[in-house]
């Protein structure tokens, strides 16, 4: 939080995290969302690699925007992506190979995360550049946990480890299905219903407070 200078770049940064977390509630990266996430390793990997690229691009998005020409805008974000994206692909295949090959060619599709691509467009190629890292960051940091989540839980059950250590020793059956596709669906499924649940507790009780505070006033 010591990097948040004001209240501005608090709401930007905390946006992204729970009020207009991309995952939860703007369900937008489904497929890498998806796809990816059968061990909190990978949720990392990936999460790491799409905050490292929307923070840049939205950095370089925002410096530039006044000379990106309107008519090509979408092609320069694209090229800006793509150059974030290949050094994000590189990075881990030099430093985690064994990572970058479980990843396989999600790594590259990042290029296609319209997350990415709606926030240039939204709102870093119209804002200052200290406004648009906030907002990637915020952005970045609500898919990390969103995979995160996903990738945790179902590791756990799929092999009874997290992050490749074992918590529930030989004696543990593995649930199989969380590990393959039909147990992203449902785990996806399950943490989005707590999440709404979450969200219209949360909207209750505000109200709740101010009707306490309207009646405490006309008292």
């Amino acid at each position: 939080m010591l990097l948040l200078g004001n209240s501005e770049d608090y709401e930007e940064f905390n946006k992204g995290i729970w009020r207009d977390n991309p995952v939860f509630v703007q369900v937008l990266g489904m497929c890498p969302m998806l796809a990816v996430t059968n061990s909190a390793i990978n949720a990392v990997a990936m999460g790491g690699a799409t905050l490292f690229v929307l923070v840049g691009s939205s950095f370089l998005v925002s410096i530039f925007k006044n000379l990106i020409p309107k008519q090509i805008r979408i092609s320069c974000f694209i090229i800006i992506i793509a150059t974030f994206v290949t050094i994000a692909d590189y990075t881990l295949l030099a430093l985690v190979p064994a990572v970058h090959k479980e990843l396989g060619a999600f790594i590259p599709l990042i290029v296609a995360n319209c997350m990415i691509l709606g926030r240039q467009e939204a709102f870093a190629s119209k804002s200052t550049p200290r406004l648009a890292v906030m907002d990637a960051l915020g952005m970045s940091t609500g898919f990390m946990i969103a995979l995160l989540s996903l990738g945790s839980i179902r590791e756990i059950f799929g092999t009874g480890t997290l992050f490749g250590v074992e918590l529930f020793g030989p004696a543990w059956e593995p649930w199989v299905i969380m590990i393959l596709p039909p147990g992203g669906f449902l785990t996806l499924g399950l943490i989005l219903l707590f999440f709404n649940w979450m969200t219209q507790r949360k909207a209750m009780f505000l109200e709740q407070v101010a009707e306490a505070e309207v009646e405490g006033s006309s008292q």
